[in-house]
């Protein structure tokens, strides 16, 4: 008995007073919660005392009764994501990713950007100079000694994506160049689009080489894009972008597997924008819900315009050693991350 209660002295203080509120806050069984406690050496009558100061609290009653009016809250807005699911299901075509041959912009905006549905777009970088002379002996003569950042250790790291800023290193660009060219596949390095910051001051000159895209983007904003390189292999993890996006496959083809973003429910988003599901194979039995939701994929090639509905989540995979520059100044306004704010544990 002396014993026990020496163990509810160290026991019960104000970290666990706080785990009993939050299970409590969370709807589970108080039983549960003193059965846990007396497990843990705490004496059943202390357990007992705890657990019912806990529900008598008017703190807790107070966000029980949030809480409650929150999940049915989010009860609502779970319907209307269903109701636009539905729709879009409805919705001629839905299940596939059109191919639009020179796409002209009244149809773009009003077929695809303002309904979140992506397309891609054939025709449209015919004339960029990057199509034509961006290869790597072009790269390594001009800009061989420039230093960039690139993505390196990824294979070692599973939330390589969500910890890219622990994943940044610095070389010759001519010596990334080797690393793709001599590595048959790998995702273990990629220059993405969180080294841009870095890489458009070391390799402006190539900036020049990119169309401005006038049908569709607004060309005197200073978002001229991120550039993409990598070999094959490269995966990019489900997630979804804080803008509407153009991907404009330079060199190299890709794979990319789209889910809608009004399918939220279905992803398993657990941090910020990204989800756990592998898109390169998806775990139904690890991951049930994935069932439910749609699934669009495409393959990218060279000369081809993807467009990437704002929040629509998105899986992408080098098939080959490629280029891909990422475009998001659209002519309205397409800053929806000045709304956005969970950026951490959902």
């Amino acid at each position: 008995m002396a014993q026990a209660k020496q163990n509810a002295s160290i026991i019960i203080n104000d970290d666990w007073r706080r785990w009993i509120g939050e299970n409590l806050a969370l709807d589970a069984a108080p039983q549960d919660l003193f059965n846990v406690l007396v497990a843990q050496g705490v004496a059943a009558g202390e357990a007992q005392r705890e657990v019912q100061a806990a529900l008598a609290s008017p703190y807790l009653l107070g966000a029980r009764q949030a809480g409650q009016r929150l999940k049915n809250r989010l009860k609502k807005h779970d319907w209307v994501l269903d109701i636009y699911r539905t729709l879009n299901r409805q919705t001629a075509g839905s299940s596939v990713i059109e191919r639009r041959h020179r796409l002209s912009r009244e149809e773009f905006y009003r077929q695809y950007y303002l309904l979140n549905k992506p397309v891609i777009i054939t025709g449209m970088l015919d004339d960029w100079p990057a199509l034509r002379k961006w290869n790597f002996d072009f790269l390594r003569a001009h800009f061989g000694a420039r230093e960039v950042e690139v993505q390196m250790g990824r294979s070692q790291d599973a939330n390589y994506e969500i910890n890219s800023s622990q994943h940044k290193r610095k070389m010759p660009l001519a010596s990334y160049l080797d690393m793709i060219e001599g590595a048959q596949e790998s995702n273990d390095f990629y220059m993405t689009a969180n080294n841009s910051s870095s890489n458009r001051q070391a390799l402006a000159e190539l900036w020049q080489d990119i169309g401005r895209l006038p049908e569709y983007l607004n060309p005197d904003s200073v978002d001229d894009g991120f550039l993409w390189l990598g070999p094959k292999g490269t995966r990019t993890p489900f997630h979804h972008d804080l803008t509407n996006n153009f991907m404009a496959q330079v060199g190299g083809r890709k794979r990319v597997r789209l889910i809608p973003a009004c399918e939220l429910a279905y992803v398993y988003n657990h941090h910020h924008c990204y989800s756990p599901v592998d898109g390169a194979a998806i775990d139904y039995e690890r991951f049930p819900l994935m069932r439910n939701a749609q699934l669009l994929e495409c393959e990218l090639a060279a000369g081809e315009l993807l467009f990437l509905p704002v929040g629509c989540w998105h899986y992408v995979e080098g098939l080959e050693a490629s280029i891909t520059v990422s475009l998001i100044n659209f002519q309205p306004d397409n800053n929806f991350g000045a709304f956005y704010s969970t950026y951490d544990e959902l």
